[in-house]
């Protein structure tokens, strides 16, 4: 995410609070969020695919496969 949008979102969450988004301002801080918890959410995803974990019987696992639920297909 680029310092121009990091820096729109904080301006239209200031002009929230002081004095009420337009419904055209509104539908852009719902993309600019959706935006930016996507990336996060990537972010958050590759940095647990750089994670092991350590079993009590000595083996070590990526994060995702020791923490896989039962009824995960992937």
């Amino acid at each position: 995410m680029d310092k121009k949008m990091l820096e729109r979102i904080n301006e239209l969450a200031k002009k929230k609070k002081e004095q009420g988004l337009t419904e055209a301002e509104q539908k852009e801080q719902k993309e600019l969020y959706k935006i930016y918890l996507g990336e996060i959410r990537t972010q958050f995803n590759a940095t647990l695919d750089n994670v092991s974990v350590e079993e009590k019987d000595g083996t070590v696992k990526p994060f995702k496969e020791a923490y896989k639920k039962p009824y995960d297909k992937n």
